[in-house]
């Protein structure tokens, strides 16, 4: 008897239940990955970004540490998603018209991806923002939080298309 379900999907037990799947046959690879995600702001917000007189302090630079630490602590937030060694965190905030876009860049040689490590950095830095400007603006908006590319392991390199 195969101990996957019979839908082939490796996440999923014969029973059908979510497990974690076993990757210890896999080869370790440098793997990368990229996502990104915009937080939408009032002028105001942004004026204040822009001219650094957010009241509670350097919010650009508490959004780029709470990404860090998002991606590190991926495993702790994301049930089925691997504790791996996370060697490398870049995060670009760039304040935009609209708001601010962030760009996550994840690095490990592991034997599993780090797109949820991405994804999970673009997501807390953007919560770190808006907890610092929250009182600026309330109506914040997290939005297109995205994987854009990913490097290493089997499939290799992957962009988005679009």
């Amino acid at each position: 008897m195969s101990d996957t379900h019979p839908s082939g999907f490796p996440h999923l037990d014969p029973s059908g239940a979510a497990r974690m799947v076993d990757v210890s046959a896999k080869e370790v690879t440098a793997r990368t990955a990229v996502a990104t995600g915009r937080v939408l702001l009032s002028p105001e917000a942004v004026t204040a970004l822009r001219e650094g007189e957010v009241p509670k302090g350097d919010a650009l630079a508490v959004a780029r540490i709470a990404g860090i630490q998002g991606a590190k602590r991926t495993p702790d937030l994301v049930p089925l998603c691997h504790p791996i060694a996370v060697h490398g965190v870049d995060v670009a905030l760039t304040v935009v018209d609209s708001g601010v876009d962030i760009r996550a860049t994840v690095r490990t040689a592991d034997r599993t991806g780090v797109e949820m490590e991405a994804l999970t950095c673009v997501m807390t830095a953007a919560l770190g923002l808006i907890d610092m400007v929250k009182a600026l603006d309330p109506e914040a908006v997290v939005t297109d939080v995205r994987v854009e590319e990913k490097t290493g392991g089997r499939t290799g390199h992957w962009r988005r298309s679009g």
